[in-house]
């Protein structure tokens, strides 16, 4: 379950910094509100997870599952660069977060 609860802790990360963008620097309501419930709910899931991951582990995984995320919906949503080295960049984000992944154990008490 920690890795199930890292992957939600990710993608709502990815939510609330795309959300970011929108709340105009929160003076908009509901994407102010977005915003903010998705970020909590990314800490909560992040701490559910770090009960039972190493936290440099989740920590890392959590910030670039949502650093890799967050600039593909910037590309897709606000057509920010799409540059050959940055995609570069972003997949050797991809490979240390796969190789956290399988170099972690399971659970840790």
């Amino acid at each position: 379950m920690p890795w199930v609860y890292l992957m939600c802790a990710a993608v709502l990360e990815i939510g609330w910094a795309v959300g970011l963008k929108f709340t105009g620097g929160f003076t908009r309501l509901w994407p102010s509100v977005f915003t903010i419930v998705t970020s909590v709910g990314s800490f909560w899931f992040l701490a559910l997870a770090a009960r039972h991951l190493p936290i440099g582990t989740a920590y890392a995984i959590w910030t670039g599952i949502g650093a890799v995320g967050t600039a593909l919906f910037g590309m897709y949503l606000f057509h920010e660069s799409r540059e050959w080295t940055r995609l570069v960049c972003m997949a050797l984000i991809v490979a240390g977060v796969v190789g956290l992944k399988l170099l972690t154990p399971n659970s840790q008490p």
